[in-house]
């Protein structure tokens, strides 16, 4: 399953979010795979692409940033996939 996640950085600072980061690295457990990211111009805002076929997974990941990051989570499909899903309505 793939997964749009949105970090929030608390306080709109990403300096402790980047810190851990470079100290820690992404914090993934087995099993999580991280495709690609983005973030605003700002430096507030991260986009991030997940793949994992456990969503428990993705929990423990979140709960090793919630101190410092504000998720929201989207489970998407990619566009091949949405065109598979809407084809027979057309």
């Amino acid at each position: 399953m793939l997964y749009m996640i949105i970090e929030s950085f608390k306080d709109h600072d990403a300096l402790p979010v980047y810190r851990r980061f470079r100290d820690h690295g992404r914090l993934a457990p087995e099993g999580l795979k991280y495709l690609s990211s983005w973030v605003t111009v700002d430096l507030t805002t991260c986009y991030q692409l997940m793949e994992c076929e456990n969503r428990q997974l993705l929990e423990q990941w979140m709960t090793r940033w919630s101190d410092l990051v504000d998720f929201e989570v989207l489970p998407i499909i990619t566009s091949s996939q949405a065109v598979e899903r809407i084809a027979p309505r057309l």
